[in-house]
C-alpha cells in the first residue's frame, strides 16, 4: 500500500519515507497472508477512493459502491482488516516523526522550541522577577492530570504494545550509527510485527471488567510515567540554574497523576467498595515494585567504601541499630565498609515488609528521610554544582507517588446520595420524606445533622442495598486513609450537582463515617474534599448561585477550614457540549469559572477547577497547554487539574519521548502564565469587556440554532439513531460502563461518549462545531465592524484563539461528502435530506466564518502538518466508511445476522477510530 502522492515540505521527506516502508511491508504481509487476489483488492479500491477525492467521478463512484457492494466473506473482513493495520502503522510513524523533529530541533535549532522548559525559562526571566518571586510562582504551581476508564479507547493493549515495538524499531533505524547489519534485522523485525499484528484479533470478544480497566491504567505508570515525570522537574531546575542561576533552585513536584479507574461510581454498577479497595491494594503493589527495582539499583551504584572516604560514625553508629532492629544476620550487607549499601538493605527490607508487619513503613515520607539522609552524606564529597541525579530521581517518585501511586478520586450520582438520606432520615424520625422537602428545607435540616456531633446510624438494618451499598462506600475511604495514607483518596465528587444540598449531602455521609468529625466546642476535621460536578448549561448558569450559597453556611464554612480554606469544582465539558453545543458551552464554561473565581475570592477561598475533558473535539478535547491557556488566566494560580481519557493516554503516555513532550508542554505554559501574572497582577490578560460581550451574543445564537435542530426537530433522534453508528458501537466491548446512565432510550440519559463517538464514525462530527457558524456570522452581520473585532480578538485572547482553532480542526476531520454516505441507512429519505441539508448548510457557514475571522486561506492553513496528516488519511478512511454503510444496511436488514457480518461491522468501527486518531 502506497502513501498519497500530494506535495509536503522537505521537513516531512523522512516520515513519508516511514510510511511507505510500512505500507510496502503491509502488502508484502497481504501477499503472503491474503495472496495476491486481496493485494489487488484492496489497491483497487484504495485507488477508486484516491481518485474521487481528487476529483469526483460519478461512473467511478458508482464503480466504487459496486466494488464494496459485491464484496463477500473471507475476503471483505481482510480488506476492512488491511485498511485498518495501515492506520495503526501511519499513527506510529507520525509519532515517531514527532520525536524525530523534536530531536533534530534540539540539535540544529538556535532558538528554543515553543513551549519548551528552555523557552518557558527564557520568557519568565523576561518579566523581570526576583529570583524569589520565581521561587514563589513555582512553588504555587499545581497540575492534576487524571486518567479515566471512559470508554473511547478502541484499540486493544496487545495493538498497542505492537505499536510500541514498531515505533522502537523506526527510532533504531534513524540512528546514523546503525550497520548494515542491524539494518537489516531492524528491518526484519519490522515485519515480523506487522505479521504480528495481521495475525492478532483486534477486537475485544467481552466487555472489559473495572480492575480490566484498572490493569490497563497502570500500564501507563508502568512503562512511561514512572520515569519520565521526575525528568521534567529535574530538567527545569537545570534551565533555572543555566540561565537564571543566583541561587539553588529548588523546583517542586507541581505534576500529578490521579485516577478515576476504580473509584468512578457514577452510572457503573460494576464499581464496589470492594473494586475500590482491590484498585488500591493493585496500585499500592505496583509502586512498591517500582520502588523495589530503584532501590536495588541505587544499591549497586552505591559503592562507597568508609575505607576511601570519610562517612560520619553517627551515620555508621544509625545504620548498625538499624540493622540490628530491622535485619536478621543472614540479611545484612556483607561488606562492613560499604555503609550506604548496609542502609540500603534496610530500606528495601523495611519497603518490603510495608503493609506486611510492623517493621514496614507506615509513610512515604519516612522511606523519603531515608534516601534522603544518604543523599545528603554522599553529596558531601561532591563539588557544591554537581547532584546525585539518580537518587534525587528516586526520592522526587517517592515524593510523589507515595505508597497509593495515584490519588483515586471517587465520583457518585447526586440522586445516590439523596435516596441514602431519605431513608437514613425517615429511619431516625428527622425527616418524614426528605426527598419532597424544599432546597431551604433540605439545607436546614442537613446543617442542623451536620451541627450535631451525635452519629445517626446505630445500625444498618432496615436500609435498602442501595443505601447500605452507599455508606459502605465512606467506610471503605475511612479504611483507606489508615491503611493507604489520606493522599489515596482525597476527593469525593458529586455528578448532576444542582443545589447546595447536593454537597451538604455527602458531608453528611462523611460524617457517619468519621471521614467528617464535628467536636465538642465546634470545631470540625475534614479528610476529604467534596467537589460538585457543574455538568449541564443549566448547572453552569447555576454555579455561581449554588456556591455562594455553600460559602455563606457557617457549617460549610467549617468544612473549607478544615481543608485549608481550598475548595475543588468540576466543569462538565461533554454534557454541556451536547446540551447547548461546543460554542455556547466553552463560553459559559469559561464564564462561571470568572464568576466563581471572583466570588471565592471575596470569601478569601481558594477554588481549583477541575477540567472534565475529554479525546474528542466535541467534548472539550485539545493538547494539555492549548487546554491549560484556553482558561482565564486569573483562575490558574490556585493549580489545574483535567481528565486524560481514553485514546488520549495511548496517544500521549505509550512512548516516552512523546510523554515527555506532552508534560513539558503542561509544564511550560503553566509557568509562564503564572509567571506574567505574578509580574503584572493588574493586567492578567488582555481581555476586553466589548469581547465578552461579544461572546455572549455569538453564545446566545449558537444556543438557539443548536436547541432548535438537537431539542426542537422532534426527527432528530431519528436521524441521529439511524444515520450513525450508534447502536452498533454498544457491542464493541470498550469499557465496563452502560451506554445510558439509567439504561433508558431518552436523550437526556445518553452518555456524552457514545454520542460524539457515533457522529465521528459517520464523519458529521456535529458536536464538535454545529452552531457555531449561526453564532459568528450572525455577531459578523450585525455590524461591519465585527469582524475586525473577532479578528483582533483572534489574535489577542487565547481562548477565541483556541476555541476558533478547534472548530477548524473539527471541521477538518469532518466529511459532509462521507456523512451524506450514512443517509442510506435512515428510513425516511425525506426526512434524512432535510436535516443532512441543514447540516451541510451550517458547516459552511461556519466554514466561511472562520476563514474570515483567522485570515486562513483554507482551515488550518497554519498548521500544515496537521492539515497534511487529515488529507493523508481521507483516501484511507473513505473504504472503511462506504464499507460501514454497507455492512450496517446488511446487518438492519438481517432478522438473525451472522456473527461474521457483526464482526465486519465492529471492525469497520475500530478502523474508522483508529484513522481519525478520535473516538469519544
Amino acid at each position: 500500500m502506497a502513501e498519497t502522492t500530494m506535495e509536503t515540505t522537505d521537513k516531512n521527506a523522512l516520515l513519508r519515507q516511514d510510511v511507505n516502508m510500512l505500507g510496502n511491508i503491509l502488502g508484502e504481509v497481504l501477499v503472503l497472508h491474503g495472496g495476491k487476489e486481496l493485494f489487488d483488492k484492496v489497491e483497487t479500491i484504495r485507488e477508486m477512493t484516491k481518485s474521487i477525492r481528487n476529483a469526483f467521478d460519478e461512473h467511478t463512484y458508482h464503480s466504487l459502491k459496486k466494488e464494496i457492494s459485491s464484496l463477500k466473506p473471507p475476503m471483505r473482513q481482510q480488506v476492512i482488516r488491511a485498511f485498518s493495520i495501515y492506520f495503526h502503522l501511519i499513527n506510529m510513524a507520525e509519532q515517531n516523526h514527532r520525536i524525530r523533529r523534536r530531536r533534530q530541533y534540539l540539535l540544529t535549532e538556535d532558538k528554543n522550541q515553543s513551549f519548551s522548559l528552555e523557552d518557558a525559562v527564557s520568557k519568565v526571566k523576561s518579566y523581570n522577577l526576583t529570583n524569589d518571586s520565581i521561587q514563589e510562582v513555582l512553588d504555587q504551581l499545581s497540575i492534576e492530570l487524571i486518567i479515566t476508564a471512559h470508554p473511547t479507547e478502541a484499540t486493544k493493549r496487545t495493538v498497542l504494545e505492537i505499536q510500541k515495538r514498531i515505533s522502537e524499531n523506526l527510532r533504531r533505524l534513524d540512528n546514523p550509527l546503525t550497520t548494515k547489519k542491524e539494518k537489516a534485522f531492524v528491518e526484519e523485525s519490522l515485519f515480523n510485527e506487522v505479521t504480528a499484528l495481521w495475525h492478532t484479533d483486534e477486537l475485544r470478544h467481552r466487555k472489559p471488567e473495572v480492575l480490566d480497566e484498572v490493569k490497563n491504567g497502570l500500564y501507563y505508570f508502568d512503562q512511561t510515567l514512572f520515569e519520565t515525570l521526575p525528568a521534567i522537574f529535574q530538567d527545569l531546575e537545570l534551565q533555572l540554574q543555566e540561565q537564571v542561576s543566583g541561587k539553588e533552585w529548588q523546583v517542586p513536584n507541581f505534576i500529578h497523576f490521579g485516577s478515576w479507574i476504580g473509584g468512578d461510581r457514577d452510572g457503573n454498577p460494576n464499581v464496589t467498595p470492594e473494586i475500590t479497595w482491590k484498585t488500591l491494594e493493585m496500585q499500592r503493589d505496583l509502586i512498591m515494585k517500582k520502588y523495589d527495582a530503584s532501590i536495588v539499583e541505587l544499591m549497586r551504584r552505591f559503592s562507597q567504601s568508609s575505607e576511601r572516604i570519610a562517612i560520619s560514625q553517627d551515620f555508621i553508629d544509625k545504620v548498625t541499630k538499624e540493622e540490628d532492629t530491622y535485619l536478621q544476620e543472614k540479611e545484612k550487607w556483607h561488606v562492613s565498609s560499604e555503609v550506604y549499601r548496609r542502609k540500603f538493605a534496610v530500606i528495601l527490607k523495611r519497603l518490603r515488609e510495608t503493609g506486611k508487619s510492623d517493621i514496614g513503613y507506615d509513610r512515604a515520607e519516612e522511606l523519603v528521610a531515608d534516601l534522603k539522609e544518604i543523599k545528603e552524606h554522599a553529596e558531601k564529597y561532591l563539588p557544591k554544582s554537581k547532584k546525585l541525579k539518580t537518587i534525587r530521581k528516586v526520592i522526587r517518585q517517592v515524593e510523589m507517588f507515595g505508597f497509593h501511586l495515584a490519588t483515586l478520586d471517587i465520583r457518585n450520582h447526586s440522586g445516590e446520595h439523596e435516596t441514602a438520606i431519605h431513608e437514613i432520615l425517615q429511619a431516625v424520625h428527622i425527616a418524614k420524606d426528605y426527598t419532597s422537602l424544599s432546597e431551604e428545607e433540605k439545607q436546614k435540616v442537613l446543617c442542623e445533622v451536620l451541627n450535631d456531633p451525635r452519629p445517626l446510624l446505630l445500625f444498618d438494618g432496615g436500609y435498602s442495598e442501595a443505601t447500605r451499598e452507599m455508606l459502605n462506600v465512606f467506610r471503605m475511604i475511612k479504611k483507606a486513609h489508615e491503611e493507604f495514607g489520606k493522599r489515596a483518596i482525597e476527593v469525593y465528587l458529586i455528578s448532576m450537582a444542582e443545589a447546595p444540598s447536593d454537597v451538604l449531602e455527602v458531608l453528611v455521609l462523611a460524617k457517619e463515617a468519621g471521614i467528617y468529625r464535628l467536636y465538642s466546642d465546634g470545631s470540625v476535621e475534614s479528610d476529604l474534599d467534596v467537589a460538585p460536578l457543574l455538568e449541564t448549561i443549566d448547572d453552569l448558569v447555576a454555579g455561581p448561585h449554588i456556591m455562594r450559597t455553600l460559602f455563606e453556611t457557617d457549617v460549610y464554612r467549617k468544612q473549607l477550614k478544615a481543608r485549608g480554606h481550598h475548595q475543588e469544582i468540576m466543569l462538565g465539558y461533554s454534557d454541556g457540549s451536547k446540551d447547548g453545543g461546543t460554542l455556547s458551552a466553552n463560553w459559559k464554561l469559561f464564564k462561571a469559572q470568572l464568576e466563581i473565581h471572583n466570588m471565592a475570592r471575596e470569601y478569601g477561598i481558594g477554588l481549583k477547577f477541575f477540567h472534565g475533558r475529554g479525546g474528542s473535539l466535541g467534548r472539550g478535547g485539545g493538547s494539555l497547554n492549548t487546554s491549560i491557556l484556553s482558561q482565564p488566566m486569573e483562575t490558574l494560580g490556585d493549580g489545574v487539574k483535567i481528565t486524560e481519557q481514553g485514546e488520549v493516554l495511548s496517544s500521549r503516555y505509550l512512548l516516552e519521548d512523546i510523554a515527555y513532550r506532552n508534560l513539558e508542554q503542561a509544564a511550560a505554559a503553566l509557568f509562564v502564565s503564572c509567571a506574567k501574572a505574578a509580574s503584572a497582577p493588574d493586567q492578567m490578560e488582555l481581555r476586553k469587556q466589548e469581547w465578552e460581550a461579544a461572546m455572549e451574543a455569538i453564545s446566545e445564537k449558537s444556543l438557539q440554532k443548536y436547541q432548535s435542530l438537537v431539542f426542537g426537530d422532534p426527527d432528530f433522534l431519528t436521524y441521529f439513531k439511524q444515520a450513525t453508528p450508534l447502536n452498533e458501537t454498544q457491542a464493541l466491548n470498550i469499557g465496563s460502563r452502560p451506554m445510558s446512565r439509567k439504561s433508558s432510550p431518552r436523550f437526556e440519559d445518553l452518555r456524552a461518549i457514545p454520542w460524539v463517538f457515533a457522529w465521528t464514525q459517520s464523519r458529521h462530527m456535529l458536536p464538535a462545531w454545529y452552531a457555531a457558524g449561526t453564532g459568528l456570522q450572525s455577531f459578523i452581520e450585525t455590524d461591519e465592524s465585527h469582524l475586525e473585532m473577532l479578528q483582533t480578538m483572534y489574535k489577542e485572547w487565547s481562548f477565541f484563539h483556541s476555541t476558533i482553532n478547534n472548530l477548524q480542526m473539527a471541521l477538518l476531520k469532518a466529511d459532509m461528502k462521507t456523512a451524506k454516505e450514512y443517509l442510506e441507512l435512515v428510513a425516511d429519505p425525506a426526512l434524512a435530506k432535510r436535516i443532512y441539508e441543514d447540516i451541510v448548510d451550517e458547516y459552511e457557514r461556519t466554514k466561511e466564518a472562520l476563514l474570515q475571522i483567522s485570515g486562513n486561506k483554507e482551515l488550518l492553513s497554519h498548521k500544515p502538518n496537521i492539515k497534511e496528516s487529515v488529507y493523508l488519511r481521507n483516501p484511507y478512511v473513505d473504504p472503511l466508511n462506504f464499507l460501514q454503510v454497507d455492512l450496517i444496511q446488511k446487518l438492519r436488514n438481517t432478522p438473525n445476522p451472522p456473527e461474521d457480518l457483526v464482526t465486519e461491522v465492529l471492525l469497520t468501527i475500530n478502523g474508522v477510530a483508529a484513522g481519525l486518531v478520535n473516538t469519544g
